[in-house]
């Protein structure tokens, strides 16, 4: 399964004290707003996702159809083709997309130990 660029969404306190961190271990600001509360920062091929005030905990995020460059990718398993694996696994989703639509779409799954994992798509 092709699950696209990672990331992990920190839900974080104090945005610009947050930024200054990650700053300091290399990151740079790649996407996202600081007056909207949130700034997606990149450190080579690590992305991490600064969120304030938008949700209460860390989400591990992936994007179908995205490098970590935010580039479409020419071949990838579209969102719902993962979504459908997973249900017919019986894993079950917090959140689904909707199988009659195409292009852009989202679910949330959990993991063993209630992580939320978001798979995001944007193409």
């Amino acid at each position: 399964m092709k699950l696209g660029a990672f990331s992990i969404s920190l839900a974080v306190k104090d945005i610009k004290a947050s930024k200054a961190f990650y700053e300091t271990l290399g990151f740079k600001v790649f996407a996202g707003q600081l007056e909207n509360n949130y700034l997606i920062m990149k450190n080579g091929n690590s992305l991490i996702g600064l969120f304030q005030g938008m949700f209460e905990n860390n989400i591990l995020t992936f994007n179908p159809g995205w490098d970590e460059n935010a580039n479409a990718l020419d071949a990838f398993d579209d969102v719902r083709a993962i979504q459908k694996h997973l249900k017919s696994k019986d894993i079950t989703l917090q959140t689904e997309a909707d199988e009659a639509t195409s292009g852009p779409a989202s679910f949330v799954v959990l993991d063993p130990d209630g992580n939320a994992i978001l798979i995001d798509q944007h193409v």
